[in-house]
């Protein structure tokens, strides 16, 4: 009985990924799928060291020190290095069209780049959504930078999770990982309040509870005051709705490619999905029901 209760700290004991969906398109042949991967990348990491460079050579040290507080830049980081891992996996896998490196991973290794490929299609659309919704100004599109900036990490951030939504052949998250998704917000809302504390900065105004104060101009430059509690409440809720979009868009997409259209996949050399391998897909250890073997 103990050993059955604490089967779930293997993250599963079937074989991992056995059809390589983390390294394959239903459309794109691996070697297109790695070159965009590692474009995506490389782009990611080219607009978040700009900006810290940009900041600095305008001699405003603060903003660029002040970079690794915000959500957005955090995410985009997260995103940089998402693309550049799967570009590394997906390249192993193009190469020879052995065992990928991912599946070489110790398992814990091999579910944590699976959570961090549903951080990256969820939390990027979460940002674009509150910056636009709540955050953006009249100065968001003022200047160049701020219009290349601004697009590059609110819109097309959410560009490149739907890219890893729709193109891809990766299964829907298990239902494991929202709780994950909240427990790292509320990591990151630790973080925000921790920036305030020590620089005494609030990084997002929404997470000021003082009251509401009008400048000259009418510009609020105090806090929300009591619906502070409903912004944090509602990115949560938010949150929890865009886990469920996307994992059920992500099961459309495997029905209609799949299913419908019969595109089981792009495979090295042009191979094909072997039957082993789809009967193994049938069932993943996290989708099994209490009981099962």
């Amino acid at each position: 009985m103990a050993k059955s209760k604490l089967q779930f700290l293997k993250f599963g004991t079937d074989i991992w990924d056995p059809s390589h969906r983390f390294e394959t398109s239903w459309l794109l042949p691996p070697w297109v799928l790695f070159g965009i991967r590692a474009l995506i990348s490389l782009y990611g990491f080219t607009v978040l060291l700009f900006n810290i460079f940009w900041n600095i050579a305008r001699h405003d040290t603060p903003a660029a020190q002040l970079s690794f507080s915000y959500f957005t830049v955090l995410t985009y980081w997260g995103i940089s290095f998402y693309f550049a891992a799967s570009a590394i996996h997906t390249f192993t896998y193009a190469r020879h069209g052995g065992t990928p490196f991912l599946n070489r991973f110790p398992r814990p290794l091999q579910a944590l780049h699976y959570l961090f490929y549903t951080t990256i299609t969820t939390y990027p659309i979460l940002v674009t959504i509150v910056f636009w919704a709540v955050l953006a100004s009249d100065a968001t599109l003022t200047t160049t930078f701020s219009i290349w900036s601004n697009t590059s990490q609110h819109a097309l951030n959410s560009v490149f999770a739907l890219f890893e939504i729709s193109f891809t052949r990766i299964s829907p998250p298990p239902w494991i990982h929202l709780p994950w998704l909240i427990l790292i917000l509320a990591s990151y809302l630790g973080l925000a309040y921790l920036t305030h504390y020590t620089k005494d900065v609030y990084v997002y105004r929404f997470l000021n509870s003082s009251p509401k104060i009008l400048d000259s101009n009418g510009d609020n430059i105090g806090g929300v005051g009591v619906y502070c509690a409903a912004y944090i409440l509602g990115i949560a809720i938010g949150i929890c709705i865009l886990f469920i979009l996307v994992k059920y868009l992500i099961t459309l997409r495997k029905w209609v490619t799949e299913k419908k259209m019969e595109r089981l996949g792009k495979f090295y050399g042009g191979r094909k999905m072997g039957q082993g391998d789809t009967e193994l897909e049938e069932i993943r250890a996290w989708e099994k029901q209490p009981g099962e073997a």
